[in-house]
């Protein structure tokens, strides 16, 4: 069976990422029966020191996640020196694979969600960019799916797919996130099925429609629709199909289903994770 695991972001997003933030989801995540948590070595800590002290709380290392602009903010060469050590950690936790995505371009952080600020060259020199960077991660052992991200360079639907086309499957993979692809108005289940030949990884959220069409969240900015508690939802509370999602992943997957709510819904990030493994198990069952 798939394994079920958990990204601890609503944690540390704005804690930090400290052994103090981990060690309390950790201590949840155990409490609750997760048994797999994306794989976020600290620094300073080795891949093996980390696999133990996730093994205290019956926690294996699952999929994680590359992030750069990959535009022209970044130096290439030092994008590909980062990506080597990444890759190795990885490699060394013993994982084949990573979502690779881009995030935080400012333009679209201010007004997520509709391709702001759109440029064609970014956008090829971003393809060019993290192309380069795919084929280091898949020298160094990790096959890298690219994973949609709101905010980032592949943001809509045409950038996404520009992205994917261009590349190729040789070169890049499928590991979407079924909300932040909503978000972006694009129809989770439809889309895995065109691209399910690709999957290697999937993070499961749903969205409340209160800020889905851009008039409602007008003048909002990323972090702030998300602080309204009413953009994400824990899986199967929200206006996401995932019935249709799950039924669009062809049976051959071979990889985790990652719970990930950015920003849950309730005070309680404990109880937000027990709901979402519930919904789960009984999804995948």
């Amino acid at each position: 069976m798939n394994r079920i695991a958990a990204n601890p972001i609503p944690y540390w997003s704005r804690a930090g990422k400290t052994r103090e933030v981990f060690d309390e989801a950790f201590r949840d995540f155990q409490e609750i029966g997760f048994t797999a948590v994306k794989a976020d070595v600290p620094d300073g800590m080795t891949p093996s020191e980390y696999a133990g002290w996730i093994a205290g709380y019956g926690l294996a290392p699952a999929l994680s996640l590359f992030s750069s602009p990959f535009d022209e903010t970044v130096e290439l060469a030092e994008e590909i020196e980062r990506a080597k050590v990444f890759a190795a950690g990885q490699v060394a936790l013993g994982l084949d694979r990573t979502m690779i995505s881009s995030m935080a371009v400012p333009a679209r952080m201010a007004q997520p969600a509709v391709g702001a600020d759109f440029d064609a060259g970014r956008l090829d020199r971003a393809i060019d960019n993290c192309g380069t960077v795919c084929r280091v991660l898949q020298a160094e052992g990790l096959r890298p799916l690219h994973h949609s991200h709101v905010g980032g360079v592949f943001e809509t639907e045409d950038e996404i797919v520009r992205l994917l086309d261009d590349l190729g499957a040789g070169v890049i993979g499928f590991g979407p996130d079924t909300g932040h692809l909503r978000w972006a108005g694009i129809d989770p289940a439809p889309f895995i099925t065109r691209y399910a030949d690709r999957l290697g990884g999937i993070h499961l959220k749903d969205c409340f429609p209160d800020y889905l069409s851009p008039a409602s969240r007008h003048g909002m900015s990323y972090h702030e629709v998300q602080a309204t508690k009413r953009l994400w939802a824990e899986p199967g509370r929200g206006v996401i199909d995932l019935d249709a999602v799950l039924a669009a992943v062809p049976a051959g997957y071979d990889g985790d289903f990652m719970i990930e709510v950015d920003e849950p819904s309730m005070d309680s990030k404990k109880e937000s994770h027990r709901i979402s493994l519930e919904w789960a198990k009984g999804a995948l069952s």
